[in-house]
Order: C-alpha cells, then structure tokens, then sequence
C-alpha cells in the first residue's frame, strides 16, 4: 500500500503536480529524482496495492534492477554504516562484523528497502547522522581540523535529511543534541580552555548543528513549491492567493485582493 502512495508522490514530482502530504517533501523528491533519471515518465496511476507495472519502467525507484539507483542502494548502505559505527565505538572489529551480518540478513531491513517507500531513505539519513556523530567524537583531540570539520558539518546535513524526509528523524536530533550538550559542558570544565576558544566550540556547532540544517530543511520547501507549479490534488489544502499561482487552477492569475 505504501509504495502505491509514495510511487504517486514520485509521479507528481515527475509531472509537477500540486499535492499535500503529511511527511516534509525530501524522500518523495529524492523518489521522482531517481524515478525521472532512470528512465520513469510519471505516467503509472498507482490506483492500487498490486497493480503491474506493465511496461512503466519503475526499477530505478525500487533500485532492484540494472539501475540500482535508489532505495535498494540506501537500504544496503545501512550495513557499512552500522560496521563503521559499532567498529568506532567499540574498536571491535568482531562486534563490527557480527552487527553488519545481522542487517545483511534481517527479513525486515531487506522487505523495506525494495520498495519505493521512505524508509530506506529514513534509516539511511538517522545512521548516517549516528556515523557522523561519532566520528566526530573520534576526532575530539583535533578540533578545528579538516576532518573534525567535515564530520560535525556531515552530521548536521544528516539531520536535515531525517527530519526532510519524516518527523521521526527529530529523534536523532534528539540523541545529536545531547550528545552536543554532554561535549560542550565537558569543554565548559576544561580549566586549560579559554573562553574565546569555548566560544568558537560552541559557534561552530551552532553553525553546523542547527544554521545548516535549518537553512538545508528550508531549501527542501523552496525546491518543493517551485517544482509543483501545476494545478493537483492539494489545492484545496492551501489559501485562494496560493492557488491562483498553479498553472490549471480555476483561479490561475486571478487578481486577488489582499
């Protein structure tokens, strides 16, 4: 059922089709994304759970094909980043390989990611953000370095990703957070840490933490307003003034006082 809604949504971004949706708009465009550049017209109906897809080449959305753009490619990015993460942790390479060999073979994780649904692309945002914020950690000895840089900004685009695809991605935000407080008051203790360059801990987890994904979740709403211009099924959802800028709409170009 879930890949008939979603698949739709694809479809909409592919023909440019106003609707509304409960979920924020990144993993259905990312969806039309890879449906549009593997080949997909947008022409499917997606009426009902089972319908066949005939000749509508749906593959590089599923990913399951000779495409494998897509969401079976993020569903099997999950087991490197739980390696890495478990291998960061616990400098286990044993316990690194018995957690990837779980997921390899975990019915659950292998089911959802040959869809086209969001949580694929959910799970490969919440692990990457867990990733990169303990390799961050890892680099807490070298602050202000290249890689200390990349990490902490790396986790702040995850973090936009999960909450861009659903709202359970706060979640993360939630453990990213903590784990930010926790650092901070460890630096606030430091007696050998000035302030000026506490100030600079803490702006640069501003900037990376919450400036960039704010500005990065923001952005995800501009490209959804400007690629649906067309007249659809969430209209009605939106004021009169808003409609009259969808190409179809009965109040297309109307002059509507204020």
């Amino acid at each position: 059922w879930d890949e008939t809604h979603f698949g739709k949504m694809g479809s909409y971004y592919i023909n440019r089709t106003f609707f509304f949706d409960v979920h924020p708009p990144l993993g259905k465009m990312l969806i039309g994304l890879a449906g549009y550049l593997s080949g997909y017209d947008g022409t499917f109906p997606f009426q009902k759970p089972g319908d066949r897809y005939e000749q509508h080449n749906y593959m590089g959305m599923r990913g399951v094909s000779r495409y494998r753009l897509f969401c079976a490619f993020l569903g099997s990015c999950l087991v490197p980043f739980a390696y890495l993460t478990v291998l960061e942790l616990s400098k286990s390479l044993p316990a690194a390989l018995l957690t990837a060999f779980i997921l390899i073979f975990d019915t659950g994780c292998i089911t959802l990611s040959q869809y086209i649904l969001l949580d694929p692309i959910l799970m490969f945002f919440l692990m990457g953000a867990v990733l990169s914020m303990v390799k961050c950690n890892s680099c807490a000895d070298r602050p202000f370095s290249a890689s200390w840089w990349f990490w902490l900004s790396l986790t702040g685009v995850n973090l936009a990703g999960a909450m861009g695809v659903k709202f359970v991605g706060l979640f993360v935000v939630l453990l990213v957070g903590l784990n930010t407080v926790y650092d901070l008051w460890d630096l606030l203790g430091n007696l050998s840490l000035s302030l000026i360059m506490f100030g600079k801990h803490l702006l640069a987890r501003v900037l990376c933490l919450i400036l960039l994904p704010l500005a990065l979740y923001v952005a995800m709403f501009a490209v959804h307003f400007t690629v649906l211009n067309k007249s659809g099924p969430g209209d009605g959802f939106f004021s009169s003034a808003f409609q009259s800028q969808l190409i179809g709409n009965n109040l297309h170009n109307v002059s509507i006082p204020e």
